[in-house]
This record gives C-alpha cells, sequence and structure tokens, in this order.
C-alpha cells in the first residue's frame, strides 16, 4: 500500500496522468485545460503530454462533446471537461442523442469510451447557473454510467475506472470538494462501478447519501448518536447503476431510510432510492434534498439552498418519532 496524502483535485490529475501515461489513445479535450483547468484538476498535465494530447478548446461546449463522441468512435479515449455541469446543458444533443444511444442504434457496431467531467454541486458566491446539482437528469437517460466521486481517494479510482470504460460515462465531480484532502492509495484494488460504500453501519436508521452530502451526513452521526439515534451511513458513490442491494439490504434491517443530496429534492435521485426501497422492504422513508428555488448569489440566499449537518439531524429526528 502507497497512501499519498492530496486533493481531490490533485486526485484526479494523478488519475488522467496514469491513464494518459499507460494508453496513448487517452487525450483530453476542453476550456482553459492547458493552463490546469479553473480547479486545478488538470494541471501540468498539458506540460507533461503536450497541446495535441491535452487540447484548449474554444468556448463551445455542443463542439466539445460532439468532437469528444467522433474521437470516441474512431478508437480514441476522449476525456471532455465542461467546467461545469451548468454548461453542459449546451451540449444536451450530444450527450443525449449522441453519445448515449450510439452503441443501441447500430447494434453494438460503435462504441463511445467517452468520460464527461461534469462538475456539479454549488460554487460559492456563484449564483444559478454555476451552482447546480444535475445528476438525477443523467441517471435517468439510458446508456450513460454516472459517477459522483466523494473523496480524493473516489476521485483517483472511479476516474481511473471510467477512463477504462467501454461505455460512456458521466463523472460528476463537486466544485465544493476540490481542496479535500485525504490519503490516497494508487494501488488500491480496482473500482467497481454500482458498488456502494458502507461508511459506518448502524442498527436504527440508514441513510443514502452520496457526492459532497455524504460529508455533511456524516457529520451528523454524532449528535444523532448522542439522541440515541445508531445510524448506517451509505455512500452510493455510482448513481448508474446503483448499489441497490446493499441499501435495501440495509433498510431491511433497520426499518427506516432517509436519502440525503444537495439536488433538488423534487424529481431527485434520492426519489428512485427511496421508491425502490419502500416497495421491496416496506421501511419508513423520507427524503432531504434543497428547495425548488435558483441558488442565490448573496450567501445568505445560497445558504437556503444548502442541505447542513443540522438539517440531516432534524430530517433524521423526524423520521425515528413520526413527525410531519
Amino acid at each position: 500500500m502507497a497512501l499519498t496524502r492530496m486533493t481531490y483535485a490533485q486526485a484526479a490529475v494523478r488519475a488522467l496522468g496514469d491513464a494518459m501515461s499507460r494508453d496513448p489513445k487517452v487525450v483530453a479535450l476542453g476550456e482553459d485545460i492547458g493552463r490546469g483547468g479553473i480547479f486545478g484538476q488538470y494541471k501540468g498535465l498539458q506540460q507533461q503530454f503536450g497541446e495535441q494530447r491535452v487540447i484548449d478548446a474554444p468556448i463551445s461546449e455542443a463542439t466539445i462533446v460532439g468532437a469528444g463522441v467522433g474521437m470516441a468512435l474512431v478508437g480514441l479515449r476522449p476525456v471532455v471537461e465542461m467546467r461545469v455541469v451548468d454548461f453542459a446543458l449546451c451540449a444536451m444533443d450530444e450527450i443525449v442523442n449522441q453519445a448515449a444511444k450510439n452503441r443501441y442504434m447500430f447494434g453494438g457496431q460503435g462504441r463511445v469510451p467517452l468520460v464527461m467531467r461534469l462538475p456539479i454541486g454549488m460554487w460559492q458566491n456563484s449564483a444559478a447557473q454555476h451552482s447546480q446539482s444535475l445528476e438525477s437528469w443523467f441517471a435517468h437517460l439510458p446508456g450513460l454510467v454516472v459517477l459522483c466521486p466523494s473523496t480524493p481517494q473516489d476521485n483517483y479510482s472511479m476516474l481511473a475506472w471510467a477512463l477504462q470504460a467501454e461505455d460512456p460515462v458521466v463523472y460528476m465531480e463537486n466544485k465544493e470538494l476540490w481542496t479535500l484532502e485525504g490519503e490516497v492509495d494508487d494501488a488500491a484494488a480496482p473500482y467497481v462501478p454500482g458498488r456502494a460504500r458502507i461508511a459506518r453501519r448502524g442498527r436504527d436508521l440508514t441513510i443514502v447519501s452520496w457526492s459532497a452530502a455524504v460529508h455533511n451526513a456524516s457529520q451528523a452521526l454524532e449528535p444523532l448518536a448522542a439522541q440515541g439515534v445508531d445510524a448506517s451511513l451509505i455512500d452510493l458513490g455510482s448513481l448508474w447503476p446503483w448499489d441497490r442491494e446493499a441499501v435495501l439490504q440495509d433498510c431491511a434491517r433497520t426499518g427506516r431510510l432517509l436519502v440525503v443530496h444537495d439536488a433538488v429534492q423534487a424529481a431527485g435521485f434520492g426519489a428512485e432510492v427511496a421508491a425502490a426501497a419502500a416497495q421491496a422492504t416496506a421501511c419508513k422513508v423520507a427524503r432531504l434534498g434543497a428547495p425548488r428555488i435558483p441558488v442565490g448569489y448573496a450567501t445568505s440566499l445560497e445558504n437556503v439552498a444548502r442541505i447542513p449537518p443540522a438539517a440531516v439531524v432534524q430530517a433524521a429526528h423526524s423520521l425515528m418519532t413520526g413527525a410531519a
């Protein structure tokens, strides 16, 4: 085991750099990535691999993803950078109707091994067009793998897997985790998509989360324990495929499920998890997500859309007591 302490952004640089060193077919394409990307997630890669493999693109997300699809179809393994998921909305035709559908529509003759980096979550004081969490949009689409790393180790292991996948991967790093530090083992067992991380096993309540919301849910565990609530915490990591077995087994044992995510609660992926658990186990379910409002620029307005640990504690308490 070779552990190195690094940030979430540095872990992504390491994973992409390792893949580019091993495989000359791996290339990256996006705005500002030559100077390292706006979060440092490509730092030093153009200097190491050159402008033909770390390619600065014009400000056109449709062009970037469309070029990535074409590159993938002719045998390359492109990574396309959207900077933030909000900007990927300019490339939805290329993502939804081209990347996701190609393998099916052409009977497997074409494959699109494309990694699309679409960072989700808030970007402090960046307002409504730079602070969205749209993971449920992409989990809804047949043909896409959807990954949401929550730790530096995740951002190394998941990205390393995605760079070898044979289908398009929507890779959703969180904008507020780039500076998060943690230990990364680059010799760890390969990531398995669809396998959740059981962060804690409890007897009274199952909490399911992903991305940055995992950290707020984790901070709620101690206050809950002080109230006599022993909670499990499951980090899905992979939204499609998602680890139904792990979630349903724990819900059947505890009899209660709370799904926590930063995305708007209405029609969020938490609804899928909650419905599946209720249908399979008849457990009591609750969801905790953001209100259906745009994220404000002012910190006071931005905080209205956040899900802090105290909100997780309150939602868990309500579920345990049956309060409305």
